[in-house]
């Protein structure tokens, strides 16, 4: 299946991990740090976005709901419509905080605060 683009619908994840994340000024904020998976699903539960740090030092991780990243061709990085000030107050932890218990409790607390649809509720 192809999109609007004439790009294919499919993408392999290692294309996706470490593509930045932008603001909607054109801002690089962060960048797709890793993609975590509802193998009950078959969804993407979110995207793990760095934000801040320096060499992986002081880095904040994000869980992004994947349906608010949309993908910039022209700036070769993801748009999230957030403010910073959205981001700074969003849910963070480290990687293995946002994956421990299959990943639901951090699932829940972004797709709440950034109000996306829920994939699991879709019938």
């Amino acid at each position: 299946m192809t999109t609007a683009s004439g790009h294919t619908s499919a993408i392999r994840a290692k294309k996706v991990i470490g593509t930045d994340v932008n603001d909607p000024s054109g801002k690089k904020i962060g960048k797709v740090e890793d993609v975590v998976l509802d193998k009950q699903s078959n969804n993407i539960m979110f995207a793990v976005v760095g934000f801040g740090g320096f060499l992986g030092m002081a880095e904040k991780y994000h869980p992004i709901p994947w349906e608010s990243l949309d993908y910039d061709e022209g700036e070769s990085a993801y748009v999230v419509n957030f403010t910073k000030q959205q981001l700074e107050s969003a849910p963070t932890g480290s990687i293995e905080e946002l994956t421990a218990g299959d990943g639901l409790r951090f699932r829940d607390r972004s797709f709440e605060y950034y109000k996306a649809p829920r994939y699991w509720d879709k019938h």
